[in-house]
């Protein structure tokens, strides 16, 4: 089955954190097929905390969406995500935004994802993607979103945008 996943880090090392969970997800079970650009974009919802990068990942998987969860969330931890405040500042955080055409709506999973249209930091690189969504995206108002050139050194890289 083809899944999408969104990844998105906005503390530390962040073009590392996306890597390393790209290299994470990689096994007999998920395989990335493709991958977006990363772009930079401002926080949405919690606005006192670091610019994020994001990124979308195209994943060919024989887990269910569940196992693909439960996949996810471990990776998450091991590479030191720890929930403290909703929405807040993150060292990693991967969603499934899309799994085929199934629909999945329980209290821990919801697919697609309920706020993918919303989001342009989401949109953005998904459209690359899958062009079906580009409508969606010319939809949406604000949200800063810049493709992100990884061979400039960021002197700020990490901290808060003011």
């Amino acid at each position: 089955m083809i899944a999408h996943l969104s990844l998105g880090s906005n503390l530390g090392d962040r073009a590392g954190h996306l890597k390393d969970a790209l290299d994470c997800l990689e096994g007999d079970d998920v395989h990335v097929v493709r991958r977006s650009s990363v772009y930079e974009t401002e926080p949405q919802e919690f606005l006192s905390q670091p610019w994020f990068l994001n990124m979308v990942a195209e994943v060919e998987t024989t887990l269910s969406p569940h196992e693909l969860l439960s996949r996810i969330l471990g990776i998450e931890r091991n590479l030191g995500r720890i929930r403290v405040t909703p929405k807040g500042p993150r060292i990693i955080d991967i969603d499934i935004l899309l799994y085929g055409e199934l629909t999945v709506d329980t209290d821990e999973l919801q697919i697609p994802h309920p706020r993918l249209g919303e989001r342009r930091f989401v949109l953005e690189p998904l459209a690359e993607l899958v062009p079906e969504f580009r409508n969606s995206l010319e939809k949406l108002q604000g949200q800063i979103t810049r493709k992100y050139d990884s061979s400039k050194k960021e002197p700020n890289a990490g901290q808060a945008s003011g």
